[in-house]
């Protein structure tokens, strides 16, 4: 199941579970305005991070854990 991250991992924006929010294949979380072309970690390939319905993201809630080291 994917974590869901809040945050990017390059500037710290907030990326709430239903926003726009790119991934690589190792979760690494993007907001759009960073992700260019492939992750910046592990250079594979970003993709738009899905989104969770509502009353699954209830019983399955987003990571609160932030990834931004800035």
């Amino acid at each position: 199941m994917l974590e869901m991250r809040p945050d990017c991992e390059s500037c710290g924006r907030d990326l709430l579970p239903d926003a726009g929010a790119l991934i690589c294949s190792f979760e690494c979380t993007w907001c759009p305005d960073c992700a260019g072309s492939q992750c910046r970690n592990c250079g594979g390939a970003l993709a738009p991070r899905p989104t969770r319905a509502a009353d699954l993201l209830a019983k399955n809630p987003a990571s609160t854990e932030r990834k931004f080291r800035g």
